[in-house]
C-alpha cells in the first residue's frame, strides 16, 4: 500500500489499484481530523459516542481529499454479516441497516465502510467496471462476506473472478487477535484445512485468527487472481488505525470506494 497525506488528511491506497485512473478509493487513517480524546482524530462513526458535529466535519475533510461530495457517501449501519446490497444512483447519501457488503457500477457514487479491527476488502472489475466494498471481522468471515461480494459482482455486473482486483486492508493480525474456542470452532466450521488460519503463537495457550489469509482464501478459491494484502495489523499500529481490541471504545477509520464520472 501507498501512505498519502493531502491537507493533513493521512490515507492509504492500493498499488493494484492505483492502475485504474476511473476508480477512487482510500483506507483513512486516525490522522487529519478535529475529533478529541479517545476518538483522536479522524474517527468516521458516531456509533461509538463521538461528537456528531465533529464526525461531520471529519466525513467532509476525507470527502474533500477525494474529490467527493459528502451528500453523495452511500453506508450502511453494519451488522456482522454476508448480506449484499446493490447501489444505485437513487441511493446516494442513504444508510442501509443490515449489510457489510456494497456493490456497485454507478459513476459518482461513493461507497463508505467503517473498520476498528476488522477487514476491509476492495474489489474492482475494470472490465464492466464495477467495485465491491466488504466489512468483515470474524463473524463476516466465517459467513464468507468476502465470497459473497465476488458472486455478488457476477450475478449483478457479469464480472468474471479472473478479471478481479482486490486488496485487503488493515485490520487486526495473526500477530495479535487470540480468539476463544467458540471462534476457533466457527472457523472450523467454515473452513478445509482451518488450523492453517489458527496458528498458536510462541508463548502463548490460545490460537490466534488469521483474517488476512481467510479472506484471502475466500478469494484465491472462487478464482480471483489479482490479491493485494496490506499486512498492517491495526493492534500493533494504534499510532495509523483505530482498534478496538487494544483500545476498547473508540473511532473508526474508513475505505472509500467512488468510481468516477466519465
Amino acid at each position: 500500500m501507498k501512505r498519502h497525506q493531502h491537507n493533513g488528511i493521512a490515507y492509504y491506497t492500493f498499488e493494484s489499484l492505483d492502475r485504474f485512473d476511473e476508480l477512487i478509493h482510500a483506507i483513512t487513517t486516525r490522522h487529519g481530523g478535529i475529533s478529541v480524546g479517545r476518538y483522536s482524530s479522524l474517527n468516521l462513526t458516531t456509533g461509538t459516542g463521538d461528537d456528531p458535529a465533529a464526525v461531520g466535519e471529519n466525513l467532509e475533510r476525507v470527502c474533500a481529499a477525494l474529490n467527493l461530495r459528502r451528500a453523495d457517501l452511500v453506508s450502511p449501519n453494519q451488522r456482522h454479516t454476508a448480506n449484499v446490497r446493490r447501489i444505485e444512483q437513487t441511493d446516494r447519501g442513504q444508510v442501509y441497516t443490515g449489510y457489510d457488503v456494497f456493490v456497485t457500477n454507478q459513476p459518482g457514487v461513493p461507497i463508505l465502510l467503517r473498520y476498528a479491527d476488522c477487514t476491509p476488502v476492495l474489489i474492482y472489475d475494470p472490465v464492466h467496471r464495477a467495485t465491491a466494498v466488504v466489512h468483515s471481522g470474524w463473524r463476516g468471515t466465517v459467513q464468507g462476506a468476502t465470497r459473497a461480494a465476488v458472486e455478488a459482482l457476477g450475478r449483478e455486473y457479469g464480472s468474471r473472478p479472473a478479471d478481479l482486483v482486490a486488496g485487503i486492508g488493515p485490520s487486526i493480525g495473526p500477530c495479535c487477535y487470540e480468539i476463544g474456542e467458540e471462534v476457533a470452532n466457527a472457523v472450523r466450521a467454515a473452513f478445509d484445512r482451518a488450523d492453517e488460519l489458527l496458528p498458536v503463537r510462541s508463548g502463548k495457550s490460545r490460537r490466534h485468527l488469521d483474517l488476512w489469509a481467510a479472506n484471502q482464501r475466500w478469494l484465491a478459491e472462487a478464482g480471483v487472481r489479482q490479491i493485494e494484502v496490506a499486512g498492517l495489523c491495526t493492534a500493533c499500529r494504534v499510532d495509523e488505525f483505530y482498534s478496538y481490541r487494544i483500545e476498547g471504545k473508540t473511532g473508526h477509520f474508513g475505505a472509500v470506494m467512488a468510481l468516477r464520472h466519465d
